[in-house]
């Protein structure tokens, strides 16, 4: 995958930009990447790669040569993005100083709110993996905290989220049930049932059994209904997107096909 805009060097070698799994051929596509995704280039983005790639490919000697001259200095790491959107002269002084507005809010977030933020943004981003990582990573950190399980639960049900796009349910089960031990949500509640239609092979514990009143049941039924009807002349990842769409867990019924098609397809992706 590459992202093409209107101006190219003539790069022979592209950077390769991990965060959303891109190729960057141009100043003008890395200066767009860096202050449309700030909190993919916070951490450890301007390495030794980058600057010999903004040096030989994109052939700019001096910017290369500031950028090492700011990173010996051992100050502010985060004016060495907006050095490169200043020196791109791809966005204007009254932007590049906005993207330093939002970066520096971002720096006043505490580590697992940050952690959190940059999850939900690859989560949004499809990088489903890569979002997994992130909140594994949260939840070690925080593993000893007390009075924090409104954070914690969300933290989990947004890694049942990314385990479910991925289709691995028990996964997602195990940490939707986490998230629903820590704060009783309906919300939740509704995505286990979800899971427990979509796979049928889940054992769902009894005490969910429980809480899954004749009502809930209908309630989820009803959404899974539309949405399998929304879908129901789509195609290939429409489909699936359709049904993902409102939900983070949404049942494929009579799409057997689709989903063994899809998995190895999601699973090459992270």
């Amino acid at each position: 995958m590459s992202l093409i805009l209107c101006r190219q060097e003539p790069v022979k070698h592209p950077f390769y930009f991990e965060g959303l799994g891109i190729h960057l051929y141009s100043s003008q596509e890395l200066c767009y990447v860096i202050f449309n995704n700030p909190l993919l280039v916070m951490e450890e983005f301007v390495d030794l790669h980058l600057i010999e790639f903004i040096r030989n490919e994109l052939n700019m000697t001096f910017l290369a040569l500031k950028l090492e001259k700011w990173q010996q200095s051992g100050e502010d790491p985060d004016e060495l993005l907006c050095l490169i959107l200043s020196e791109c002269d791809y966005y204007n002084a009254s932007e590049v100083n906005r993207f330093r507005q939002e970066v520096a809010a971002y720096r006043k977030m505490s580590q697992p709110e940050f952690g959190k933020a940059r999850a939900d943004y690859l989560f949004m981003k499809k990088q489903y993996g890569k979002a997994v990582a992130d909140y594994e990573r949260i939840l070690e950190y925080m593993k000893s905290s007390k009075g924090h399980e409104e954070f914690l639960a969300k933290v989990y049900n947004n890694l049942g989220s990314s385990y479910a796009r991925l289709f691995l349910t028990d996964k997602a089960y195990h940490a939707y049930v986490k998230s629903f031990e820590l704060v009783s949500n309906k919300d939740v509640l509704s995505r286990i049932y979800y899971l427990s239609k979509w796979n049928p092979a889940l054992e769902v514990k009894e005490r969910f059994q429980t809480l899954l009143t004749e009502e809930l049941k209908a309630e989820a039924d009803l959404r899974m209904d539309n949405a399998d009807e929304a879908a129901e002349n789509a195609e290939s990842l429409q489909v699936l997107e359709e049904l993902f769409s409102k939900d983070p867990i949404k049942r494929l019924a009579g799409a057997g096909e689709i989903i063994q098609r899809w998995k190895m397809e999601y699973r090459n992706m992270v």
